[in-house]
């Protein structure tokens, strides 16, 4: 270790709530960039500068989140908080890192609801919506690497796209895809510590299932089937915020006609263009349903599963890590959800591609993502830039 580096704090080493609360704070308030982005400012903060956790501890914590359904930064921050002081760090650090993006999508909310007919307003979701578009395909062609690397989780991924295009209940294709994973991978390795394994897949499947069993809403908007609505999808969403989006379409614009397309688009707008989780998209479309009341109970009911996924599942991340039959399990859910996102991708490209600008900059957005490496704020600024020009201008 070099003399000028600050040697790593033990585990048990005192952290004040206070000191939790204005770090995931001053997180929540300039993380933009997505879940990447976040952990790579969590890795900067407490290994490098606060030395709380070495890497490895930070790895470990990190391989945690993808075991269980929720938003990926903020379940990270809530391990953090957790490592740091226990049961308080934890609801410190979580909501510390929520309440920013909250409170100034909550705004948005508000202004979105006031002025969203205007054409001001209009023209920048106008040209930002296709930007968004370019930014889920970005995150798809990054991600299909890793999740469909072999080829049965290639074939696995069509048929997920293909179950999707024709109607099965996204929850139904993605644990049917983790079932079938788990099972190819099973035969693959015909009598090899099956007993185990399986024993060990157990302790997985309740924590991934739990959020199987709770009844659907009902069609009236009220606070309770709002806060049901959020509070189901956060039980069970795997994957990255972009999946976010193939729930939301499937509860809320599909099954309870709450939204239309166009509508949900521009809260994934909203949910890419404020810092902190995505999953802060469950607040506009709470405010936008049932005003500040509705912004705080879908908040809480998308986030509250997260605490409590995370404080279950901490004891058995060690045994978890080791199951092969989880792992593959894991497999088979991430390839679904890369599918999923493949198809919602599609099916809102038809509420945001609408002329030949649109078109236009959604492809020039996506070869900068993809080819160029270019970051979606700029894009996003630039996008809603071109909208306010060519709807000023009357070029569509």
């Amino acid at each position: 270790m070099d003399a000028t580096e600050t040697p790593l704090q033990p585990a048990d080493a005192h952290t004040s709530l206070r000191e939790l609360a204005l770090l995931f704070l001053r997180l929540g308030t300039i993380a933009f960039g997505g879940p990447a982005a976040h952990i790579a400012m969590m890795r900067d903060e407490v290994v490098s500068r606060r030395r709380w956790l070495d890497d490895a501890r930070f790895l470990d914590l990190l391989g945690a989140t993808n075991l269980i359904p929720g938003p990926s930064s903020t379940e990270l921050a809530i391990h953090i908080g957790y490592e740091r002081r226990g049961f308080k760090g934890l609801i410190v650090a979580g909501t510390c890192f929520i309440v920013p993006a909250m409170l100034i999508t909550a705004v948005l909310g508000l202004v979105y609801v006031r002025y969203g007919a205007l054409p001001a307003a209009e023209g920048l979701l106008y040209g930002v919506k296709p930007v968004i578009l370019a930014v889920v395909v970005q995150a798809i062609v990054g991600l299909a690497p890793a999740a469909a690397r072999t080829t049965p989780l290639r074939v696995l991924a069509v048929v997920a796209a293909a179950c999707t295009l024709l109607g099965l209940d996204e929850l139904l294709v993605l644990f049917g895809a983790g079932a079938i994973a788990v099972l190819l991978a099973s035969v693959a390795r015909r009598g090899t510590d099956a007993e185990g394994d399986g024993e060990r897949a157990h302790q997985l499947l309740p924590l991934a299932l739990a959020g199987a069993p709770i009844a659907a809403a009902a069609q009236a908007v009220t606070l309770p089937s709002l806060f049901w609505v959020f509070a189901k999808i956060g039980s069970v969403l795997f994957g990255s915020g972009y999946v976010l989006l193939a729930f939301l379409r499937a509860e809320l614009v599909t099954r309870l006609g709450w939204m239309t397309e166009a509508q949900l688009i521009d809260a994934t707008v909203v949910g890419q263009v404020t810092p902190g989780p995505v999953f802060t998209t469950a607040t506009f479309i709470g405010y936008l349903l049932r005003g500040p009341s509705g912004a705080l109970v879908a908040t809480l009911g998308i986030f509250l599963p997260a605490f409590v996924f995370v404080a279950l599942s901490g004891p058995l991340v060690p045994r978890l890590r080791a199951s092969r039959v989880a792992g593959a399990f894991l497999d088979g859910v991430n390839v679904a959800s890369l599918a999923l996102m493949a198809v919602v991708t599609a099916q809102l490209g038809r509420a945001a591609l609408v002329d030949v600008p649109t078109v236009l900059l959604g492809l020039v957005s996506a070869v900068l993502l993809v080819q160029k490496r270019v970051g979606p704020t700029g894009l996003l600024l630039g996008g809603a830039l071109i909208g306010l020009a060519v709807r000023a201008l009357d070029l569509t």
